[in-house]
């Protein structure tokens, strides 16, 4: 009898059953693409400004340069590149008292959601998403993830910063213009704190981060999509999705912040290249994808910053949701090859 394969996830209390038995090829998941747009009008296009919020940052075209700046005083500039506004519906609203930390906190179980939570609309090109992006506004966009972050992280009440984007409407995009969002959460959320205390488990026991240690085992292994001087791309050993990629950096760092320009080209040109690979392949599909990070100073030395993209090519269903442990109908050596030949 042939037996599917359990894995266990690298840092996670976390385990995939790779469903060999049931596997399916990469392009058994293409399908047509629906916009997720409701109507005809778009609120994140330019000319539609007074339909957001004010934005908090904007990149600006101005004179053949690219200045950074925000709407004041009711007037809002038409000519900007990058434009971050407040969400309509926040999940978390700032402090009304920035010093006072204590109305954080209700008790063990209770805290009121302080924080921010951020639209980041990513091109005035309604249609100009990463995997076909202009190389320099793709450069933009991670520029102004880091931007974000660097401010939000300063402030005192803030605990982590989550960096996301939804594409298409089975990901949670509810339209499609092309944007990323911005939450940041006065605790540090479950999955990316499990990975800072794996990771210094790991740091204490070896002496390394644990990340560069996949990326020395991941560049030699056959789930490895793409490798450059700076990022590896690769789909993790218990990948939870089908056709699921990370994209690592070489360099050992926490976070972004501390990227050079050089650094920050290379990023934009591999997450261009490993998601047109995705989008060649099945069709453009709906994904996540999420930065993981720690804004932590004292995990600088053990953990190792990240972006994970989640194809939503399959369905949870009673089994995942109420264990915790899913099912992977695509072998991630499989995702990694066809991948490889999509680039």
């Amino acid at each position: 009898m042939v037996y599917n394969e359990l894995r266990k996830d690298y840092l996670l209390n976390r385990w995939v059953v790779i469903a060999t038995e049931r596997s399916r090829r990469p392009t058994d998941f293409a399908k047509q693409k629906v916009d997720s747009d409701q109507n005809g009008v778009c609120p994140l296009c330019v000319g539609k400004e007074h339909m957001t919020p004010p934005a908090v940052m904007l990149y600006l075209k101005q004179n053949g340069e690219i200045i950074k700046g925000k709407d004041t005083d009711g007037q809002r500039p038409k000519n900007w590149l990058v434009r971050v506004i407040p969400n309509l519906y926040p999940a978390f609203a700032p402090p009304s008292n920035p010093d006072d930390t204590a109305q954080i906190m209700k008790n063990d179980i209770c805290a009121n959601a302080i924080g921010h939570h951020e639209v980041l609309i990513e091109s005035a090109n309604h249609d100009e998403h990463p995997a076909n992006a202009q190389l320099p506004q793709l450069t933009l966009l991670i520029n102004a993830y880091i931007d974000r972050l660097r401010e939000l992280s300063a402030e005192p009440y803030m605990h982590y910063v989550s960096i996301f984007r939804n594409y298409g409407r089975e990901a949670g995009a509810s339209l499609s213009h092309a944007h990323s969002q911005i939450i940041a959460t006065p605790i540090v959320p479950r999955i990316p704190a499990e990975e800072v205390a794996a990771s210094n488990k790991f740091y204490d026991q070896h002496g390394k981060c644990v990340f560069c240690d996949i990326i020395e085992k991941e560049t030699k292994s056959p789930r490895l999509v793409l490798e450059n001087s700076n990022f590896v791309v690769f789909a993790p050993y218990a990948s939870v999705h089908p056709l699921e990629f990370w994209i690592v950096p070489k360099k050992h760092g926490a976070n972004m912040l501390d990227l050079s320009k050089a650094e920050i080209g290379a990023f934009a040109e591999t997450l261009k290249t490993s998601l047109k690979a995705l989008k060649d392949l099945v069709n453009d599909p709906p994904y996540n994808y999420a930065f993981h990070l720690s804004i932590n100073r004292e995990a600088e030395d053990y953990y190792h910053w990240h972006l994970e993209v989640y194809p939503r090519l399959s369905i949870w269903a009673g089994f995942e949701k109420s264990t915790g442990m899913y099912i992977n109908t695509v072998k991630p050596e499989t995702s990694a090859a066809e991948l490889r030949k999509s680039i």
